[in-house]
């Protein structure tokens, strides 16, 4: 029997969202015949949540590269370098897999020192604009360049995203290769079956309609679009409640926020929730008005939820949500675009149900986990023949 890959995938932190159900979903995916599978992370922040727990559902037990925390200094990116050289030196990969900047950073560092056959990287999103100002941008895209000539894969997670890394020099663009992402949606396509839950536990029975948003309370995200919006909507539709699911640096700021638009009445902010189902069932429209956004999981789940969803026209956004058909496309920045699509969709239920319907025929399987296993396994196998270490 030929021996096996074995695979060392390296992320920053395992804190909620896309990046983390992605790299778990692969580690336990890629554990079987052809491949074994070992999981890398640094530390999660105090108000990011965290992922370990569905790690930890999939018997995925993620060894701990503390260096690789979220924080950006010389010296603690030469100790995570460091750090992951010493792993690899001693797990002796044939394939070293990063997701997100630092570990991308570390790990394909130290996997070149030690001469690792097969380094591939994933974008989830990518910090080119939007992010910081000019000089830092320019410095951090000098720094994916190098990167990538380290690089013999890249893994964008939607075709405009390749599209850009190509066009800002990361990677020629016929070693960027497109892989959705892959969650565990199905539970999201019966979600109808728990409606009425959500709304019985915030004491919201009525006839009142539910929007809501949920995401990081992070900069990139700019939540103050989606309560401006919020406020337009409340005097178009004032039987409309406003849930922001999520936490984040910013969440007392946008307290003061709602304080301050007198949408304390009609907001609740509910944190981190395990039980998403639940919570899009009772949705009436999901919303996000992110500056820049990779392949959005809310998005991914309410459209399998069969939930309508209205959002800003950003990143990987539209290659989930295709406008006028799935859901609405507006521009970012623009409170009275995002509020007009929201009330559009709320005064008229039979468009809305529509684009749900569609919305998850358009995301599973596309979006599956099986299919996402599948892909990167397509992948490996391919590099894997080209560095003579399969047949």
């Amino acid at each position: 029997m030929p021996e096996k890959l074995r695979v060392l995938r390296a992320i920053t932190r395992l804190n909620i969202g896309g990046p983390a159900i992605h790299a778990i979903l692969l580690t336990r995916g890629l554990q079987n015949e052809r491949f074994s599978s070992v999981l890398v992370t640094g530390l999660e922040g105090p108000h990011e949540g965290s992922m370990r727990d569905l790690a930890t559902r999939h018997g995925v037990r993620p060894r701990e590269v503390r260096e690789l925390g979220r924080e950006v200094s010389p010296l603690n990116d030469l100790r995570a370098t460091l750090a992951m050289y010493r792993l690899i030196r001693r797990g002796r990969p044939h394939i070293v897999h990063t997701h997100m900047a630092k570990a991308g950073t570390a790990g394909r560092i130290a996997a070149r020192l030690a001469r690792v056959p097969i380094v591939v990287h994933t974008f989830h999103g990518h910090t080119f604009h939007s992010y910081f100002g000019p000089l830092k941008t320019k410095l951090f895209i000098q720094i994916e360049r190098t990167l990538g000539k380290m690089t013999d894969r890249v893994i964008a997670v939607g075709d405009v995203q390749r599209s850009e890394i190509a066009q800002y020099g990361v990677a020629p663009l016929e070693k960027i290769v497109t892989i959705p992402l892959g969650l565990e949606i199905e539970p999201m396509l019966d979600a109808e079956h728990s409606r009425g839950r959500l709304r019985a536990e915030l004491g919201l029975n009525g006839h009142g309609k539910l929007v809501g948003i949920v995401a990081r309370l992070v900069p990139i995200k700019a939540h103050e679009v989606f309560l401006e919006a919020a406020a337009r909507v409340r005097d178009a539709e004032p039987d409309t409640s406003f849930l922001i699911v999520g936490d984040g640096e910013r969440r007392a700021e946008l307290e003061a926020m709602v304080r301050d638009l007198d949408l304390g009445r009609s907001t609740r902010f509910l944190g981190w929730r395990g039980d998403m189902r639940e919570v899009y069932a009772d949705l009436d429209v999901v919303t996000l008005s992110s500056n820049n956004e990779g392949s959005p999981v809310a998005l991914i789940e309410a459209l399998a939820a069969a939930r309508p969803v209205v959002a800003t026209s950003v990143g990987g956004v539209p290659n989930v949500v295709a406008d006028g058909q799935t859901g609405l496309l507006v521009p970012p920045r623009d409170p009275q675009a995002l509020a007009d699509g929201i009330v559009g969709l709320l005064r008229d239920p039979g468009r809305a149900a529509s684009y749900g319907q569609a919305g998850r025929a358009s995301v599973f399987p596309r979006h599956s986990s099986t299919r996402l296993v599948q892909d990167v396994e397509r992948l490996y196998l391919e590099l894997a023949r080209q560095k003579g270490l399969a047949a």
